[in-house]
């Protein structure tokens, strides 16, 4: 069991936070144990596909026997959700001894770096690794993830300001248990018992952590990630666009124009083709292109409009979306 004992001020400080390098260092356990998350085994998959084999043993191999991640891989955030560039300059930045001391916290498998030299040099083409890795498996993604991750930290805030801790804490996960100022985490590789001592306490929510997971060396201040809500809506695909509920949001004329524009026309056309008046329907283009929805070129005396990418968006199911290269 690790323990978190939190003062008033550290209350106070409680804080939550987003980090593009937690999220992606904590998906390396779905890549290491598919059993863990049956429902990210489509990312998995997708992933494994694209990844070189040897990016990916290496990858797997920073996760430690009992599923632990070297804290230095995880550094504690500086603002709410810090760009992946900042957070591995920080790693990069961690000295050796510290680089050693994690990796055998956390029961990696395979040698540690015996010296100063070959853990700086470790630790730095993990940077590289990692870089590599956010940008094919975790970046294309990372909106998607972020929308879950934030709808998590409102619902945690508002148990906060309804309940205050104990409020908090009652259903992040059962092994998180608050009693008298003290947050135990239990079915932990580590025994040991921190005091935040002003500190504060940082909360991560994670669409890949399975379960509540603090640093692993006592030497660390407070920090908690643990799993988000809501990740089974994570991967649920789009919905398809509906014609009425998109009449309801444009009106009918601006709905019908859109429809039209897949291919160029000139504002007479389509006129023609609705039954109304040009001028009508310059009106409605120029909407329509003020948002974006549809693009302009001139063509001789004609000016001829079509519907953006934006625009095929909202009125073309994606199953009837033309391939993109």
């Amino acid at each position: 069991m690790i323990s978190f004992e939190l003062g008033v001020e550290d209350l106070a400080d409680t804080r939550f936070a987003l980090s593009c390098l937690n999220e992606t260092v904590y998906s390396l356990r779905v890549l290491r144990d598919p059993g863990l998350h049956a429902l990210h085994l489509p990312w998995r998959g997708s992933v494994l596909h694209r990844l070189d084999p040897r990016d990916a043993d290496r990858l797997v191999a920073l996760v430690g026997r009992r599923l632990a991640l070297p804290d230095f891989l995880t550094p504690r955030p500086t603002a709410f959700a810090t760009p992946l560039p900042e957070e591995l300059s920080v790693v990069r930045g961690t000295p050796p001894r510290i680089v050693r001391r994690d990796l055998e916290a956390a029961l990696v498998e395979g040698p540690i770096p015996a010296d100063d030299a070959s853990a700086a040099r470790f630790r730095d083409d993990t940077c590289d690794l990692l870089q590599r890795y956010w940008e094919l498996a975790v970046e294309p993604v990372w909106p998607r993830m972020r929308l879950v991750l934030e709808a998590d930290m409102t619902y945690r805030a508002r148990r906060l300001a309804l309940g205050g801790a104990r409020l908090l804490f009652a259903d992040m996960h059962p092994n998180l248990r608050w009693h008298e100022g003290v947050l135990h985490i239990d079915k932990m590789i580590g025994r040991h018992r921190v005091a935040a001592a002003g500190r504060g306490l940082l909360l991560m929510p994670s669409v890949f952590a399975h379960k509540p997971a603090p640093p692993v060396s006592p030497e660390e201040p407070p920090l908690l990630t643990y799993p988000s809500r809501a990740v089974a809506t994570l991967w649920s695909p789009a919905p398809v666009p509906d014609a009425t509920a998109l009449t309801a949001l444009l009106g009918a004329p601006r709905a019908a124009l859109l429809a039209l524009l897949a291919e160029p026309a000139p504002t007479v056309e389509l006129a023609r083709r609705l039954g109304v008046t040009p001028s009508a329907v310059s009106q409605h283009l120029r909407v329509l292109y003020a948002t974006g929805l549809v693009a302009r070129a001139r063509d001789g005396r004609h000016v001829l409009y079509r519907r953006t990418p934006l625009g095929d968006r909202l009125a073309v199911p994606p199953g009837d979306r033309p391939a993109t290269p």
